[in-house]
């Protein structure tokens, strides 16, 4: 089984431009992905100003019976997030491999828009192999 269910890359503004599953138990269809990721970014900016603390940066693993869903936010907002299996370890590491592949083949692609989906194919392949890498670390604990 899996270790990742689903990734998730939102821009700054809340929309959804990077959507991939792993073979979740429950397939999602593109309507579910965006309310997902809409209703994530929402969460997320509202526990940013609830928070007590001065330098909160919204949520960063939200635990689950069934899933957890860890999030990294880069410093321009863009947030990307996996949804995995409970108790799933080295995520992070993971999240911040994924944003500099982001950075790597997406943002310095002259032909990529800023906050337009992701349609690239280098990313698509080293995210695989990352993705891939992450199962066979994550299996031969």
């Amino acid at each position: 089984m899996a270790a990742i269910y689903n990734l998730f890359i939102i821009n700054k503004s809340g929309g959804l431009i990077f959507y991939k599953d792993y073979g979740s138990a429950g397939r999602m269809d593109t309507n579910d992905s965006l309310r997902l990721a809409s209703l994530w970014h929402s969460l997320h900016a509202i526990s940013q100003q609830l928070s007590p603390t001065v330098e909160c940066f919204g949520i960063e693993l939200l635990q689950a019976d069934t899933f957890d869903l860890h999030c990294f936010q880069s410093l321009t907002g863009t947030k990307f997030f996996v949804v995995c299996e409970p108790g799933a370890q080295h995520m992070e590491s993971l999240l911040k491999v994924i944003y500099e592949l982001y950075t790597d083949y997406v943002l310095k692609n002259p032909f990529y828009e800023m906050e337009m989906p992701i349609r690239c194919e280098l990313f698509d392949i080293h995210l695989s192999q990352a993705v891939q890498k992450d199962r066979v670390v994550l299996l031969g604990r």
